[in-house]
């Protein structure tokens, strides 16, 4: 079995393989070149993160997609230039978009689980993708709220409204490609 049928590659006793890690590496650069694609509106911009963290957790499944993208925020706190503008260190992760940027580990976990729990169906990919997509929005809404001076209605106009539409299509495209790419690799 490879990755896409069975995403969990982690070995009974605990330990990663090389491909548990390769996969999540591919995963920690494919979120990094989605950061770097960016519309700017406002304090938070269009990027493609959101659907590189659903991604994450459709193709390689909870554990492996929280690991890339828990992977992906330690290297950007660390400085690697790899959040939106092509910027990293601590004070991007603190700054109005952490919120967002902390709940990739997490929404990737629950894509995963979701997903593997129905089978790897559309509607059970779906549905891991939208709550996935959830939580991203609330820890996001929460921290810009906290960060715009506790003015939670502001940070929801900015950080999530004009967001949604946007976010839900890139979301039902992320189980469009992971669905076709499971079809090209698992016949």
């Amino acid at each position: 079995m490879n990755f896409l049928t069975n995403p969990i590659v982690f070995n009974p006793g605990g330990s990663m393989d090389s491909r548990a890690v390769a996969f999540s590496a591919v995963f920690v650069a494919l979120t990094a070149v989605g950061a770097w694609i960016t519309i700017p509106l406002g304090p938070v911009p269009v990027t493609l993160q959101v659907m590189m963290v659903i991604l994450s957790g459709l193709l390689l499944g909870s554990r492996l997609g929280f690991l890339s993208q828990l992977l992906y925020v330690l290297a950007g706190m660390i400085g690697f230039p790899v959040f939106s503008g092509f910027s990293g260190g601590l004070a991007h992760v603190f700054g109005p978009t952490g919120g967002y940027i902390v709940a990739f580990p997490l929404a990737a976990f629950v894509v995963g689980d979701i997903t593997e729990r129905s089978g790897f169906g559309f509607k059970g990919s779906l549905l891991g993708s939208l709550l996935g997509l959830g939580i991203i929005y609330l820890l996001g809404w929460l921290w810009l709220g906290v960060y715009l001076g506790n003015s939670f209605w502001a940070a929801f106009k900015v950080g999530v409204l004009p967001f949604i539409g946007i976010d839900v299509a890139k979301a039902f495209l992320a189980v469009a490609i992971a669905k076709r790419v499971r079809g090209h690799f698992c016949p």
